[in-house]
């Protein structure tokens, strides 16, 4: 991982959440400004076994407060909860400014709502970038405090996420999405 402006040399930490749905691991850092979360790895997502904690401090019980609010508010989200995350405490410089530009927008979708790529796409100025969207999606670096679960295709098909589709539609269920029989969103409350 690069390092953002401010973060002065400090060596991520990794800590371990339990959740509802497994173990999310939290990547982050404590640079002079205060904590930054660099990733979040969600259970079942591939990349968690390839993530090297080799030179990372393991911190099960971090004493920033703000990353133990992070914490509780995981573990509350995966409880199916209503949880708007402090956007201040992800580190958004890591991220290019296309991807900067689609997780603002996707942080933006209110839990209850869905939107789609190619809606994205129109609403940051692109329109034509509705793959590019969903390529920035299928590497946002920080799911559920930027609900990239949230984003669809245009038919209404789920189309991908870092932690399985099964995941994705749990989600969007305890957020009252409901779902035709053949998988399909029912596209009732669209953001965008």
């Amino acid at each position: 991982m690069h390092q953002s402006p401010g973060d002065h040399g400090a060596i991520p930490a990794v800590t371990e959440v339990m959740t509802a749905f497994g173990p999310v691991r939290l990547i982050w850092v404590r640079p002079d400004t205060g904590p930054k979360v660099r990733e979040i790895i969600l259970p079942g997502d591939p990349r968690a076994g390839a993530v090297m904690v080799g030179g990372m401090a393991s911190i099960p019980e971090p004493r920033d407060d703000s990353i133990r609010t992070l914490i509780a508010g995981l573990q509350s989200f995966l409880r199916g909860h209503d949880v708007r995350f402090d956007i201040g405490l992800i580190d958004l410089d890591r991220c290019p400014p296309f991807q900067r530009r689609v997780l603002l927008a996707e942080y933006g979708i209110p839990r209850g709502y869905v939107s789609t790529y190619g809606r994205i796409a129109r609403h940051i100025g692109n329109p034509g970038a509705a793959r590019a969207v969903g390529s920035a999606l299928a590497r946002n670096p920080f799911p559920l405090v930027i609900p990239c679960h949230r984003a669809l295709r245009s038919d209404g098909r789920l189309g991908g996420f870092q932690a399985g589709l099964g995941m994705k539609r749990r989600l969007l269920e305890m957020e009252g999405i409901r779902f035709r029989e053949d998988g399909q969103v029912l596209m009732e409350k669209v953001w965008y």
